[in-house]
């Protein structure tokens, strides 16, 4: 197995931030005045910060000067912070710590691949920092999923060939930005909106490596 590569999305897959992204843009969006839904907050998965407050000010039909526009994303990162400054590691996904650990003792190569620029603060308020060998966040790249620009660099830093990265990802952008990477994608969630994936699972509890591998080799 050590000719593989993981590369695990951050937000959805190992922990739930999205709800505190959710919270922070919500009250963005008050002080705005726009009305903004959880419904809406889906258009923003796997997005980074300033296209995420594209589709806010797009739903409120609003335009603003480019400065504004960054002061405001620095004011939501930092409300964002102050809620995640909060996070436990009882907040991981069941299953998430042993399938990463399974993976190591394989000798699995392991990368994070996310737009969020707050990864490596989360690892480790989440104490999961020494079971990844490479972090790509939103310091290092800054083309957004679908761009594989996240996923090809995560494999770059791995020294793992594509063929054999296998991307773990909670958003349909996500899943593209990995085949565009010539990867295979696990979806974690529901098959109706992740089917491009080559394998679909709902989460990592009772999960295990080797069986996860075998289904993908038989798609």
């Amino acid at each position: 197995m050590s000719q593989y590569g993981f590369l695990f999305d951050l937000d959805g897959v190992i922990v739930d931030t999205a709800k505190y992204h959710f919270l922070a843009w919500k009250r963005l969006a008050d002080e705005l005045d726009i009305p903004f839904t959880e419904q809406d907050n889906e258009r923003l998965k796997g997005v980074s910060r300033m296209a995420s407050l594209e589709i806010i000010l797009e739903i409120g039909n609003r335009t603003m000067a480019e400065d504004e526009k960054q002061a405001l994303c620095q004011r939501k990162n930092d409300w964002y912070v102050e809620y995640i400054k909060k996070l436990e590691k009882s907040e991981l996904l069941p299953g998430v710590e042993n399938f990463l650990k399974q993976a190591r003792a394989a000798g699995i190569k392991i990368a994070l691949g996310s737009a969020s620029k707050n990864s490596p603060l989360i690892l480790d308020r989440l104490g999961i920092t020494e079971l990844f060998d490479a972090v790509v966040d939103g310091t290092r790249v800054s083309r957004a999923k679908p761009d594989p620009e996240v996923f090809v660099t995560g494999a770059e830093d791995l020294g793992i060939d594509p063929e054999y990265c296998v991307v773990f990802e909670d958003a349909v952008a996500g899943v593209q930005a990995a085949h565009n990477a010539g990867m295979k994608a696990v979806g974690i969630g529901s098959p109706e909106i992740l089917g491009q994936a080559e394998l679909v699972i709902p989460g990592f509890a009772n999960v295990t490596v080797n069986d996860l591998l075998q289904k993908l080799e038989n798609v």
